[in-house]
């Protein structure tokens, strides 16, 4: 009897800690993202001459800021959403959570430092050899620092995915975790769609951080072995298959988070069948070769190697995404879902996916590519890809998870002027991003020259979206503080 009541009072003890664990992580994902979005505003307020006595290095260690630090603050918010909702299935790894989240605050320090001290602007890709050579725009110091923050953050990362992939293998094996069982009829446990998506993302995840400590080898070599050079070439495909990969992984942790949470606002299930199975499967191989449409540029790859990239981001766009898009449709379609924040957010963020992977579909076409490429185009699609495809599906997860421990009621107004707000600047400014790709306006540049008046006038109206928008992030964020700091402290 005293054993089986030590048992349940470590359970409450493990539920307890996750929970609070789980709520300073959003906590740190709402300040961060906050501020990036600001940065991002500046961005944009830069090229549209708000500031013209401003040094444009400040731009491009802005510019590397954000993208890097968007992209990590998507993974880890997803991480530790799938964390906490794995705490329903299996007994999940609190200690790596909060071992990651000591980390990343660590990591993203040293990248503050790096980058708005000591101006280094190689980009959020940091290409081969740009962080050797700044001519004297950023120092040394500055490049260490910035590497040191990767360094941190892909170590951390790693150890949680591989703990949290450990703890699914205690409670299935790999082959169940994967579904194998369903395609080959063979009677085994029943696998929530949870666990299925969310090993798909950590599988990938855990190859793009293995790459990236070849990665830091190569640049260690090259920094401290004198004659050796790297490969240029490979360097840069190392690059993109790690980014390829955590960005995709950010995604596909959003997706398991709505096919979870979004079935317990209309009572309906979403379960794993054969099709979900095959589906992302072939995600998981698919995932690991279709980086070649980042490479098209690079015109001394096989020609194979471009034909395929372009084929596999085709086929890529069925599996996962058209079969969750219309699953998700099917869900709610002729149900009585309550809509509710965090809902709409999850429900908005699984077709902002789709809006994504159309401008990815047209963007992944070779002859496309080669004039959209190096325009506000691509980074139009990766705005869409995060902005209101995974951010709002991690949103909405992380409002719901507030409303339901602090039990405060919904504001109707606020949450008609929050969604408002959300969709209408969020898809202005990508609106605005698509546009001016379409009409050739280059990307990365911090000043248009004279011959791109267009290119000034359509950042300026991107910068009146940008503000639309983190109004109603400013709003969201004070609804979800009001319950996080009623769950956290009452």
């Amino acid at each position: 009897m005293s054993s089986a009541l030590n048992e349940i009072s470590q359970n409450q003890k493990a539920v307890a800690g996750l929970r609070q664990t789980t709520l300073f992580w959003f906590a740190v994902v709402g300040f961060l993202f906050l501020t990036l979005t600001l940065d991002g505003c500046f961005l944009r307020m830069y090229q549209s001459q708000f500031f013209p006595t401003l040094r444009p290095e400040w731009f491009y260690a802005v510019l590397t800021l954000h993208g890097v630090s968007m992209v990590a603050v998507w993974f880890v918010a997803g991480m530790a959403a799938v964390t906490y909702l794995l705490g329903n299935y299996l007994r999940p790894p609190l200690w790596a959570s909060r071992a990651a989240l000591g980390g990343t605050v660590v990591g993203f320090g040293l990248l503050f430092v790096a980058t708005a001290r000591g101006l280094f602007g190689a980009g959020w890709h940091f290409l081969f050899p740009l962080p050797f050579y700044s001519q004297g725009t950023w120092p040394d110091w500055a490049t260490g620092c910035f590497f040191a923050s990767l360094i941190v953050f892909s170590a951390v990362w790693l150890i949680w995915s591989l703990a949290l992939i450990t703890a699914i293998l205690r409670r299935y094996s790999f082959r169940n975790s994967l579904g194998w069982h369903y395609l080959s009829g063979r009677k085994g446990l029943e696998i929530p769609p949870l666990v299925l998506i969310t090993m798909v993302a950590l599988v990938s995840a855990v190859a793009g951080f293995l790459d990236l400590v070849a990665l830091f080898f190569f640049y260690l070599l090259q920094w401290r072995v004198k004659d050796f050079v790297a490969n240029p070439l490979l360097m840069k495909n190392l690059t993109f298959f790690y980014a390829h990969l955590l960005v995709l992984a950010s995604m596909y942790l959003g997706v398991a988070i709505v096919y979870d949470q979004l079935p317990t606002f209309n009572n309906r299930e979403w379960k794993t069948d054969k099709i979900i199975v095959l589906a992302w499967n072939a995600v998981l191989v698919m995932v690991s070769i279709g980086f070649f449409h980042q490479l098209y540029m690079d015109i001394v790859h096989p020609r194979t190697l471009q034909v395929m990239g372009q084929a596999i981001s085709y086929f890529s766009a069925v599996p996962a995404a058209v079969i969750s898009i219309f699953d998700g449709l099917l869900l709610v379609y002729g149900s009585r879902m309550r809509w509710t924040v965090g809902s709409t957010f999850m429900f908005l963020g699984l077709m902002g996916w789709a809006v994504a992977g159309v401008s990815a579909v047209i963007d992944s076409t070779i002859t496309v590519n080669s004039i959209l490429h190096n325009t506000l185009w691509a980074p139009a699609h990766l705005h869409t890809f995060f902005l209101m495809g995974v951010v709002l599906m991690i949103l909405g997860f992380a409002y719901d998870l507030g409303s339901r421990l602090s039990c405060m009621p919904e504001s109707r107004v606020l949450k008609r002027l929050i969604l408002t707000t959300f969709i209408a600047g969020g898809y202005g400014f990508v609106f605005l991003g698509f546009w001016s790709g379409a009409h050739s306006v280059p990307r990365r540049y911090a000043t248009y020259p004279e011959g791109l008046i267009h290119a000034t006038t359509y950042a300026r109206t991107a910068v009146a979206f940008i503000i639309v928008f983190i109004f109603g992030l400013v709003l969201f964020l004070w609804e979800i503080g009001r319950r996080y700091f009623r769950a956290i402290f009452t």
